[in-house]
């Protein structure tokens, strides 16, 4: 056993690296095989050091695992990433419940109870379940399954403390009553399931990104109890890690988003708005559409340019476009950046991933803190698809949503060229002021399409 212990620490090691490296985009490929190599080490060692295993079936598992990860990874959109990022959550919330449950019956069933097997059995199965159930409504919700605004109704609040506190009270009873341990097991798993619905249909589509990093950290935590049922060292490292980096990610979004997450659970951002709120809604806002043969004008003026992407750039699989365009630009010798808002998209990171499966230089990805600054000398600032993250209403409008929130500054730049598909609101369910402003022009149509037309229309010129 002396070496399962010291294989572990060095899977662990293997894990910290990796999670090191995938903190920036240019070491991140390197940090997920570092990582991979580990998780590796882990399995083999586990294998190894309990033989009464049947690796037929292990072997049948890892098959069939297999062919479904490698499917989904091949054939999913860069589109449709988020949605499967939320399904991985709810499998791996899941995966802990279910070996949880298994230990319940095999052990607890034979009279090999004790209060710390129990307790953890039901932290695993709570935690595991509510990751479940609560994953497949995020993915739905961005799937479009269900809607994408907050579904909520009078007393929801009430029902998810009752619901709480009986998960809560069946998981001390089910420590602590051997008699009926069957029933509140059974209760534990179904008062979990239903939080982890009643937690997320809530949250509106704009919180996603929180959320899903939320739900990661929950996954990571729930493996780590089943490493404690189990009394798995190289579980309850993983799992810990896992949890622990969620945390710290969530904590991040929230703060790019300059809200607390119980804001974000209880806040029902994304709620259409009734009536006419906020300053954009109370006016009438001049548009001026221009055609991709004005904006190339534009841009064959200008001096330096930055491309804010959003998820429309997602939708349309335009983050190669964007790129030609970009390096057509640079080699007339101007300057063009990328600026990055943490929540942009529908999961943390989401537009780093987009322009890296493009080859953007590294060096060009800039964060909100280091763009905002370049926009007061920005000739023209191109937005992709974004919109609640370049809302200006989030710093002077108190009945918007989205008060508070830190954005890019686009609005700073000379002119502003906002790409869009149609008028309709971004997932805060608000109508965006910058839309309306003097420096403001809007090219209508698919991004792709837009940026192929643009690049035409600039080797034109």
């Amino acid at each position: 056993m002396e070496f399962t212990k010291l294989f572990y620490v060095l899977a662990a090691v293997f894990f910290i690296i990796g999670l090191k490296k995938l903190s920036h985009p240019k070491t991140a490929r390197n940090g997920n095989i570092i990582a991979s190599v580990g998780m590796l080490i882990a399995i083999v060692v586990t294998l190894v050091a309990f033989d009464v295993l049947n690796y037929k079936l292990i072997a049948i598992g890892m098959i069939i695992g297999a062919i479904i990860g490698s499917t989904f990874a091949i054939r999913v959109k860069m589109t449709g990433m988020p949605q499967m990022v939320a399904i991985f959550n709810g499998f791996g919330g899941g995966a802990s419940a279910l070996v949880a449950a298994a230990e319940f019956y095999s052990k607890v069933g034979h009279g090999e109870q004790t209060t710390f097997l129990l307790s953890t059995i039901a932290l695993s199965v709570l935690v595991g379940t509510l990751t479940f159930t609560g994953s497949f409504i995020a993915f739905g919700k961005l799937q479009g399954f269900i809607s994408g605004q907050p579904i909520v109704f009078k007393g929801q609040k009430v029902l998810n403390a009752l619901i709480a506190i009986a998960l809560i009270t069946c998981s001390v009873m089910m420590v602590n009553n051997p008699d009926q341990m069957m029933t509140y097991f059974l209760a534990v798993v179904i008062l979990s399931a239903l939080l982890g619905i009643t937690i997320v249909i809530p949250i509106g589509g704009a919180d996603m990104p929180v959320v899903i990093s939320l739900l990661n950290s929950y996954s990571g935590i729930a493996a780590a109890a089943t490493g404690f049922v189990l009394l798995n060292n190289g579980l309850i490292i993983s799992g810990a890690l896992v949890g622990a980096s969620g945390l710290i990610l969530t904590n991040i979004m929230c703060k790019g988003m300059n809200r607390s997450l119980a804001n974000v659970i209880f806040g029902a951002v994304g709620l259409t708005q009734e009536g006419a709120s906020g300053d954009a809604a109370g006016k009438q806002m001049n548009i001026k559409s221009y055609s991709t043969e004005e904006a190339a004008m534009i841009f064959d003026a200008a001096d330096k340019i930055i491309i804010v992407p959003g998820y429309g750039l997602a939708v349309a699989q335009a983050q190669h476009a964007a790129r030609e365009v970009a390096d057509y630009l640079e080699s007339k010798g101007k300057t063009v950046l990328y600026a990055i808002h943490p929540v942009a998209g529908r999961m943390p990171g989401h537009m780093n991933v987009l322009l890296a499966e493009a080859n953007v230089p590294y060096e060009h990805l800039k964060d909100l803190d280091e763009i905002n600054p370049e926009f007061d000398t920005c000739d023209v600032a191109l937005v992709l698809g974004a919109n609640d993250v370049v809302n200006p209403a989030a710093r002077h409008d108190k009945s918007s949503p989205i008060y508070g929130m830190p954005i890019l500054d686009v609005d700073k730049s000379r002119t502003v060229i906002i790409n869009k598909r149609t008028m309709n609101p971004g997932f805060a369910g608000i109508q965006n002021e910058l839309f309306g402003f003097d420096n403001t022009i809007m090219v209508f149509g698919d991004a792709k399409q837009m940026l192929t037309d643009l690049l035409k229309d600039l080797k034109e010129l």
